[in-house]
């Protein structure tokens, strides 16, 4: 496994591999890895003759400093990870090699990046956007791995890879939970133990409402009504928001039907917030 810091040692290996004909699955990540950075990367080895991980801190994404001050770093630590898992290179980048200086150029996603996560964090997505678009252009992936558990931002890597004609196949892995059911996230980390332990109410306020449209109840409003409940039960948690989009859109439903539909929740615990998400349709 080859650690590689400067982008156009990145380029090179890049360009070698595709004059190789292999195919590259890529794993963009802030480190700080966890058991859900894992079964992205598991997925890739299996899918891919080349491996390659990004870590990079984007400062780009936080509009919160004190977050992106927080947000934890240790890549020794998950290099020594990734080698266990036979990934080929690590793109480790030093900020200067992805914003040098006097960068002005940045990629927006209209519409999409605007509601949810756009709106309760300005600027995120335009963070998002442009670091994605910048990866992509030095690795050359045809394929990319993304959680689930980031739906919005899935949404928004699809617009972008059909819109600016990325060659890159955006593949979705299912949100891996800890025990409790909370959503894995390298922000969990930051979380007390009791506020870890009490967080779990999310994924149960969104596993209650998967069950009742499974059973027949059809109205967005209502299964956001069942996770609001069973959410403000709980005194440390703080709602964001919660809301059922379209799944590619993220446009308001106001009825679950056959297309797929994103049930989502952000909630602060103490100064953490933490986002999870189900997907409804009427076939499940």
């Amino acid at each position: 496994m080859e650690i590689i810091n400067r982008r156009q040692r990145m380029f090179s290996i890049a360009r070698k591999l595709r004059r190789e004909n292999k195919t590259v699955a890529f794993v963009p990540t802030m480190g700080a890895l966890h058991e859900g950075h894992l079964a992205l990367v598991r997925e890739a080895r299996q899918a891919a003759d080349v491996v390659i991980v990004s870590i990079f801190v984007n400062p780009e994404q936080f509009n919160d400093r004190g977050d992106l001050e927080r947000y934890p770093r240790d890549l020794t630590g998950d290099a020594a990870l990734l080698a266990q898992y036979e990934v080929d290179y690590v793109f480790a980048p030093e900020l200067t090699e992805i914003y040098p200086e006097g960068f002005s150029t940045y990629v927006y996603v209209e519409g999409i990046s605007e509601g949810l996560e756009g709106a309760s964090r300005p600027g995120h997505f335009r963070g998002v956007a442009t670091v994605v678009t910048i990866l992509f252009n030095t690795v050359r992936p045809d394929m990319a791995f993304f959680g689930q558990k980031d739906a919005q931002q899935i949404a928004v890597v699809k617009r972008l890879t059909t819109d600016l004609g990325f060659e890159t196949e955006i593949v979705v892995v299912p949100t891996v939970r800890e025990e409790s059911g909370l959503a894995m996230s390298s922000r969990n980390r930051n979380l007390t133990d009791e506020e870890r332990e009490k967080a779990a109410v999310i994924y149960r306020g969104l596993k209650e409402a998967k069950l009742a449209c499974r059973n027949g109840i059809r109205n967005a409003s209502e299964l956001i009504a069942i996770v609001k409940k069973m959410i403000e039960e709980e005194p440390l948690a703080r709602i964001d928001y919660i809301a059922a989009t379209d799944a590619a859109t993220l446009e308001p439903i106001e009825k679950i039907g056959d297309s797929e539909v994103v049930l989502s929740a952000a909630v602060f615990f103490g100064k953490i917030r933490l986002i999870d998400n189900v997907i409804l349709n009427r076939k499940q």
